[in-house]
């Protein structure tokens, strides 16, 4: 099997949802990622062998393979194909992982895999409309909405409604020192918006993470599916807009271009897990990917597990015992958003870039998904 390396990656910043990037379609916020990483990378776009993209809202605007219209407005010739993909939440992370197999294999030697979504413009299961789940599947498993499960896997892990705002609090601060220290600035690429006075603007910065989140503002916010339970707009992923790419190639490739990629892919995990509890995925998903790395949690030296809600990553501390000082060190998703299909690419980018900055060696990336999925990967800084 070949050795599958990251060339270069890169991201839009995050809008909230009907925030900065309401206006903007969400096939051309792609194209305008597609064109900037190969642009970066300093590839020709009729080199590359596939774009696969994940998109989970795929209706409107992101209907129609908007992995291969986003490539089309992008300019890439015809002879390049495109595959949109649906693991939900872990979207991008699943395309980076196809495309890594792909290279792998020899089927191919240049993917680009990333991710877009528009919650404001094409809102989350707007492509499900008034479908009812199958009565088969009903009879099988108890199907609940995530906030239910969230509240579900509090109980069961013996978390406190302190407990979740106080880390929630946490990845504000965390988000906010990071863009004041610039930890983004090189993985985002400008967006030209025009505001409603007719002005342009260039959207470089995220717009989720918020001054003043205390744990007592915090405290202070209703819960939302359960009038007696924990989860709160504010312990919860914000809805969000945004897209996001890395450039996978075989090293063989790379050399032959002379180019100089940031890290390679160690190993790759996905796995099915409750469909009930749902959200507790990445714990299994995390120690695949390291026994299949024939790695430790302690050789990781820093991680990002999506914070879908509060409780995923503080239950994902407990079970691996894993070191919190590691631990989306940025701030995550409560904080900068949770562009559905963007965001495995979104946290990959940020990842890789953290181990450039801090010469670190190893980093985890673990994703949890609706319906009870988990993926994870890990990744090797490259000297």
């Amino acid at each position: 099997m070949r050795e599958v390396v990251i060339v270069d990656g890169v991201r839009t910043a995050v809008g909230r949802r009907k925030g900065i990037f309401a206006s903007y379609r969400s096939d051309e916020l792609a194209a305008l990622v597609l064109d900037e990483l190969v642009k970066r990378a300093g590839v020709e776009k009729a080199e590359i062998d596939d774009v696969i993209l994940g998109c989970v809202t795929q209706t409107g605007e992101q209907a129609g393979n908007i992995a291969r219209t986003a490539a089309l407005i992008a300019g890439f010739p015809i002879h390049v194909p495109g595959v949109t993909i649906d693991r939900q939440c872990g979207s991008s992370q699943q395309a980076v992982h196809f495309g890594a197999q792909a290279i792998a294999s020899g089927d191919m030697d240049m993917v680009i895999a990333g991710g877009v979504e528009s919650m404001t413009r094409e809102p989350m299961f707007t492509n499900i409309g008034d479908t009812k789940l199958s009565s088969k599947l009903i009879e099988k498993y108890e199907i609940i909405n995530q906030g239910l499960s969230s509240e579900r896997m509090v109980k069961k892990w013996n978390l406190t409604r302190e407990d979740l705002d106080k880390y929630s609090s946490n990845s504000h601060s965390k988000a906010l020192e990071a863009i004041k220290k610039g930890h983004f600035v090189n993985e985002i690429v400008p967006v030209e918006i025009i505001q409603e006075d007719g002005t342009r603007k260039s959207v470089t910065v995220d717009e989720g993470p918020r001054l003043g989140t205390t744990v007592e503002v915090l405290s202070g916010l209703r819960t939302v599916f359960d009038e007696n339970g924990v989860i709160t707009a504010g312990n919860a992923s914000q809805m969000s807009d945004g897209a996001s790419a890395v450039l996978l190639m075989s090293k063989e490739r790379a050399k032959q271009l002379g180019l100089k990629p940031k890290a390679r892919i160690v190993a790759r995990s996905v796995t099915g897990s409750d469909p009930t509890l749902m959200l507790s995925g990445p714990i299994e998903a995390t120690r695949k990917v390291l026994l299949k790395a024939g790695l430790s949690i302690n050789e990781m030296d820093t991680y990002e597990v999506n914070e879908a809600f509060a409780q995923v990553p503080l239950v994902w501390l407990k079970e691996t015992g894993a070191d919190p000082e590691k631990l989306n060190p940025d701030g995550g998703a409560i904080a900068l958003g949770h562009p559905l299909g963007a965001t495995g690419t979104r946290l990959l980018v940020t990842l890789m870039n953290r181990l450039e900055r801090t010469g670190g060696r190893y980093g985890l990336l673990a994703i949890c998904e609706g319906m009870g999925m988990a993926n994870a990967t890990i990744i090797e800084r490259i000297e």
